[in-house]
């Protein structure tokens, strides 16, 4: 029937529900709907706010944004609530902490709370400040999810939250001795963790910092890439501790810390590397240093066990300047690669490879830079996998067939005992060979050899 509200229709407990996967200013708005509707978003059983939501331009938002929580918290103060997202980080809000509290003790199982980035003048010196959370959450028998980012976490004396997964953390600030491996370690069911490591100084300016996490119950841990080129000298003499025998897949896209440990990664499966062991993001590691390159070694050893790898341009040049002075560990379980080469670092190559014994498929990206001196490709060592195991190969990052392209295709096709697939994949623009042109040349190099499907395609 045209017109027929259907939704009205719905059970209250249903509309609430709905009502719970929008932005609290959005459940909002259907309270013009009809008198029916007029309350409902206030029995959504979480709230999703953001500041900026909020009049800039009036002075006393703080307040009114307090006032708003307040007539939500209080409008059905029995009832528990599921979320509780927040991001305040406009500037300080006063009674904010105490707030969250409230919600906790309401059994929410997500909070995700974006913390005030204000900074303080004291005596002509400006200091950031830190919004504490309130010391209920590290006893919270309900969270499953916890997201955080410019906190700060004080050191409660006891920490269990039993039925806590997922954790987020973004530049958090510990103070006194609240740590991260004390946090981690009252989680006993914690599958997945991401660390941002704040830049600025920890609030008691510990310049000795050590991050461990110690975890039986971890799966996945993430580090991304947050500050690029930015990530400097203030993350010296920081140290992460990753010790997780069930941990099975492990990314670390910046070099947050001076130095990582690994311990007792019996499980991993798949390690996904964008670091190049050195703080300084205009620097490279010192093959001369001996504390590092044994770190490198003995962090090498500490994933051996991954059957996946891929890895950024950065971390294998400095794995080449590693093989300088040490020997890269055989990754016997490891059965595919993706991995990217600048085109100066292509000799390198064989003698990577054979760091694989049983690689099954090979995904290489090139990053050619014609303008970088590059001494003649010259790709003469046949790793094992070779001979016995690798059956899949495709390059990317193509836009020309010329001879330095066609030796890397050769070396695939008349040394892959076992080959079945090899694909070329070309930079779409710009794009200096045709398909015809390079399907042509590999015929003449497949006609007397062993058969394999090639495929060429666009990137």
């Amino acid at each position: 029937m045209p017109g027929f509200d259907r939704i009205s229709e719905l059970p209250e407990s249903l509309i609430t529900h709905i009502l719970l996967c929008l932005p609290t200013k959005d459940s909002v708005k259907t309270s013009v709907l009809s008198t029916r509707w007029k309350n409902l978003w206030l029995n959504v059983p979480g709230l999703d706010l953001n500041c900026r939501d909020f009049p800039k331009e009036d002075e006393e938002y703080e307040e009114v944004f307090i006032n708003f929580i307040d007539r939500f918290l209080a409008f059905n103060p029995e009832s528990r609530l599921q979320i509780f997202k927040a991001n305040y980080s406009r500037r300080e809000i006063l009674g904010f902490k105490d707030r969250i509290g409230t919600a906790i003790n309401r059994g929410i199982r997500l909070l995700d709370a974006v913390s005030s980035t204000e900074y303080r003048e004291d005596d002509g010196i400006m200091y950031p400040y830190f919004e504490f959370m309130p010391l209920n959450l590290f006893t919270c028998k309900t969270l499953v999810s916890l997201k955080l980012r410019y906190s700060a976490l004080s050191d409660p004396g006891f920490v269990y939250m039993p039925c806590l997964k997922f954790m987020i953390l973004r530049e958090i600030r510990w103070s006194g001795t609240m740590s991260l491996e004390k946090l981690v370690s009252g989680c006993p069911v914690l599958e997945e963790l991401t660390l941002v490591r704040t830049q600025a100084s920890a609030i008691d300016d510990d310049e000795s910092a050590v991050s461990r996490v110690r975890s039986r119950s971890l799966k996945t841990f993430y580090v991304p890439l947050a500050y690029g080129v930015c990530c400097s000298s203030r993350v010296r003499h920081t140290v992460l501790e990753i010790d997780a025998p069930g941990l099975e897949n492990m990314t670390l896209k910046e070099d947050h810390f001076e130095k990582i440990v690994v311990r007792n990664l019996t499980s991993l499966f798949m390690i996904d590397l964008d670091v190049k062991f050195a703080v300084n993001y205009d620097s490279s590691f010192d093959p001369e240093d001996l504390s590092k390159t044994n770190e490198i070694r003995d962090f090498l050893s500490g994933i051996s066990r991954a059957r996946h790898m891929i890895i950024s341009k950065k971390t294998v040049k400095a794995l080449d300047r590693y093989s300088k002075v040490g020997s890269i560990p055989k990754f016997n379980n490891l059965s595919r690669l993706q991995a990217v080469f600048l085109s100066p670092l292509l000799p390198f190559l064989s003698a990577f490879l054979e760091s694989f014994p049983n690689l099954k498929i090979l995904i290489l990206k090139i990053a050619f830079a014609k303008d970088d001196e590059m001494e003649e490709l010259n790709l003469v060592n046949v790793p094992r996998c070779f001979v016995s195991t690798l059956e899949c190969v495709e390059i990317k990052g193509l836009f020309e067939w010329e001879e330095e392209e066609m030796k890397i295709a050769r070396y695939f096709l008349e040394n892959s005992a076992v080959l079945k697939k090899l694909t070329l994949s070309f930079i779409d623009y710009p794009r200096y060979a045709s398909n015809s042109d390079v399907y042509e040349e590999l015929d003449k190099l497949t006609k007397s050899s062993r058969r394999c499907q090639i495929i060429v395609d666009d990137d």
